[in-house]
Order: C-alpha cells, then sequence, then structure tokens
C-alpha cells in the first residue's frame, strides 16, 4: 500500500512468521526499536514504521535514527492536525508525555487535552465520546477521527498521517520537527512481574502512600508533589514536571511504570528510583522486562 501511494519501500522482516524469530513485535520494545533504527540508517531513509502482530500500532524512527516514542509523534500530528483545525480536542493516554499539556504552540492554537485511561477500548470509547479529533496512545493506537480517519486504530492510515504531515512540511525532516518540541528525558515503557492476583492491590498500597505524602507536603525526589492524577493507577508529578506513573497492565501478569521529566535525565532517574523504592517494598512486584 505505501508503494502504491509513491513510496520507496525497505521491507524488514516483513515474512510473516508467528514464532517471531527476531523479537516480539512490539512498538515498545526496544529491540524491535533498535532494528528499526539500524535499517534507516543503512538506508538512508526519510522514517521507519513498525507495525505490531495485528497491524493496528505505528512505531517510528526518524531519518538520523532514533527512536521516536508514539506519544511524541502524537505531539507532532497535533501540531500539524490543530494547524488546520484550531481549538481542536486530543484525548491522550496516561502514559503519554506532558508535552500534550505544556507544548506552546499547542497552547498557541487553542488545543484541548484530555488525560485518559490507557487501553485501547478505553480510548477508541472516549475519543469517540468527545468527538475529538483524535486520540494518541504511548503503546502506538492512533485514533482519528473525521475528516482524518473513522475512528478505529490502523498502523497504515497513522503511517499515512505520517507521511502528510512531512508532506504539509516540505524540506523539514522529521528528525528536524521533532527537535523543534520542548526536549524532554523520558523512558521506555517499564514492566515489573506482578501476579494478576496481586497486580491491583500493589498499585492502590502504591496510590495510598503517595497520597499520604502529598497530604502531608513530603517532597519525592527532593520536589513536592504538585499533582496525582489516578484515573488510571497513579500519574504523580511532581514540583518540576518530573513525572511518574504506575498501574496496573490490563492483559499481562505485571505492573506498567513510564517516568519522564522536562528538566534532566539525572531527574527522571531520581523519580524513577523514588517510586521504584516504594513498589520494591512489595514482595509480589518481580524484574523489570527493560529499565533505564
Amino acid at each position: 500500500m505505501l508503494e502504491r501511494i509513491g513510496c520507496e519501500v525497505v521491507p524488514l522482516d516483513t515474512e510473516l512468521d508467528y514464532k517471531f524469530p527476531r523479537y516480539n513485535p512490539n512498538l515498545e520494545d526496544m529491540a524491535m526499536l533498535h532494528a528499526m533504527r539500524n535499517a534507516v540508517l543503512a538506508s538512508n531513509a526519510d522514517v521507519g514504521f513498525g507495525f505490531d502482530g495485528d497491524g493496528d500500532r505505528c512505531g517510528v524512527v526518524d531519518d538520523v535514527g532514533e527512536e521516536t516514542f508514539a506519544d511524541k509523534v502524537g505531539v507532532l500530528l497535533a501540531r500539524d492536525m490543530a494547524a488546520v483545525h484550531l481549538g481542536a480536542l486530543f484525548v491522550v493516554d496516561i502514559k503519554s508525555t506532558g508535552l500534550f499539556a505544556t507544548d506552546p504552540v499547542l497552547q498557541q492554537l487553542g488545543v484541548r487535552t484530555d488525560y485518559w485511561k490507557t487501553g485501547h477500548s478505553h480510548m477508541k470509547r472516549r475519543t469517540k465520546e468527545l468527538a475529538a479529533l483524535a486520540g494518541f496512545e504511548k503503546s502506538g493506537h492512533f485514533f482519528f477521527n473525521a475528516p482524518f480517519g473513522r475512528g478505529y486504530d490502523d498502523g497504515l492510515v497513522s503511517a499515512i498521517a505520517i507521511y502528510d504531515l512531512l508532506d504539509r512540511n516540505p524540506g523539514r525532516s522529521l528528525s528536524e520537527l521533532k527537535d523543534a518540541l520542548s526536549k524532554t528525558w523520558q523512558s521506555p515503557t517499564m514492566s515489573p512481574y506482578c501476579p494478576d492476583e496481586a497486580k491491583y492491590g500493589v498499585v492502590e498500597k502504591v496510590v495510598q502512600h503517595f497520597a499520604a505524602a502529598k497530604a502531608a507536603g513530603v517532597p519525592v525526589a527532593g520536589q513536592p508533589i504538585r499533582d496525582l492524577m489516578t484515573i488510571n493507577g497513579m500519574r504523580l508529578t511532581a514540583g518540576d514536571g518530573t513525572w511518574c506513573l504506575v498501574r496496573a497492565s490490563s492483559n499481562k501478569p505485571e505492573l506498567v511504570v513510564v517516568v519522564e521529566s522536562p528538566v534532566s535525565e539525572a531527574r527522571m532517574r531520581d523519580m524513577f528510583h523514588a517510586v521504584d523504592a516504594v513498589l520494591r517494598t512489595n514482595p509480589e512486584v518481580g524484574a523489570y522486562n527493560q529499565t533505564i
């Protein structure tokens, strides 16, 4: 399909094999993103796309080989779409970058952002209920309403939206568009093992711990707690904008942890270690699948 719309395509692992011999087809898995990066650099491509096993998610590597997490791609698309549809509303999942709320270009364009529960069914429903222009999930599920799509998540539709973004910005590469965003330091999605029968209880304990800390004015990683969002697990934001999410996975025996800082990599790591120390007080929590 991409070739039919005029793209030169360099295939990578496109022979279907249910055993997945090279890596898990998961756009949040760094092994897959690294393979995409290597292919982009080897072929001098403008962009690299990766799709998950059932094709409803799209991952992106830019022209200089940097893995671009889907929530940052969502910010770029939101900027582009909102320039045509002023005052647009976007739904983003609770794992997504804080730039949706703080980006000066989105603010100038009058964009409204609704942070919602992670999970494609939650996001799809919320995007439709609010008649949002689009919904963006950090895992790579994107939901475009008219005139960009029909409300469902499709990796190829997302890829075409990114090509449209590049079309409307002639002379600027994807890396240049991305570099125009405010810098943040962001972890991959990290998942420590936790049994299904225990994971929701562990998250509730974490919520209670940090709610008590906020009420008592106790700092986390040297910063006061500015906000505690609990619509889907816990998203704790410190005074300097550094935040950490802890939630229970909807479909695996594990927790989900994401950290981002607009200040520095050191602050991202400080926040992660502070929250992870609380997680480690629960013996049910095991090793991470990947970490910073």
